[in-house]
């Protein structure tokens, strides 16, 4: 690891914890040796960043203390490239568009010696075969649920049948072929997923969720837990 990035580490491990961390800890986090974390911490303390503490008790970052914006190591760096290059491929008429306008924002933020790890990244997202094809805008879904609203859904089955329902909308999920609204459904009295190209119409009602939104988080993961433990 280059010593630009292990100094940031050292910030970072610092930054998660509100005990003193000891030399060893870091330098186990870190595969180096102790000696390498001491004269690490050296350079960080000679750099202003105010780090308080001494080899044998552990070491202390000033809770106030804020590092400059974009900090980033190289990983960090692909990992928000990987994952910004497969939001760009959903189609998705503002998130698609919003990705790579963070790209093009990160280039312009970041030191020269990292823009390849954005502009020739080492990973790499294969290009969607079929594109999804949606009746109702995602952006509605994402408002409803942002705005803890019901919808009115006309949903069609794979049977090619329709009902009505109302639901109560939790999270918009992307998969490789498809979107999946998380929702509770008022008809069914539970939770269900249903697939945005299958909806037909869908209409935001002027009716509050009477639950929170990590309530229903939260209630919709121990549901998927307890399906997936049956279905085991």
């Amino acid at each position: 690891m280059p010593r630009a990035d292990r100094l940031f580490q050292i910030i970072q491990l610092l930054r998660r914890s509100t005990r003193p961390v000891t030399g060893a800890a870091l330098a186990a986090e870190l595969e180096v040796s102790t000696r390498t974390v001491y004269r690490d911490i050296a350079v960080l303390v000679a750099q202003r960043v105010p780090i308080t503490g001494e080899p044998g008790f552990g070491y202390l970052l000033d809770a106030d203390y804020d590092m400059p914006p974009l900090m980033l190591t190289q990983v960090e760096l692909e990992a928000i490239v990987l994952g910004a290059q497969w939001v760009a491929g959903r189609d998705d008429p503002l998130l698609s568009p919003a990705a790579n306008d963070v790209l093009a924002k990160i280039v312009a933020a970041v030191p020269a010696h990292l823009r390849p790890f954005v502009m020739a990244p080492t990973t790499g997202v294969p290009p969607r075969l079929v594109p999804v094809e949606d009746i109702v805008d995602a952006a509605m879904l994402r408002n409803a649920i942002r705005a803890r609203s019901k919808l009115r859904l006309v949903y069609r089955d794979r049977h090619g049948e329709q009902t009505e329902r109302t639901i109560w909308p939790i999270l918009l999920g992307y998969a490789e072929a498809s979107r999946i609204l998380i929702a509770w459904c008022e008809t069914r009295k539970g939770f269900r997923h249903f697939r945005t190209d299958r909806i037909v119409a869908a209409e935001a009602l002027n009716q509050r969720i009477p639950h929170s939104k990590a309530d229903l988080h939260r209630r919709w993961e121990e549901w998927r837990a307890l399906e997936l433990s049956r279905s085991s």
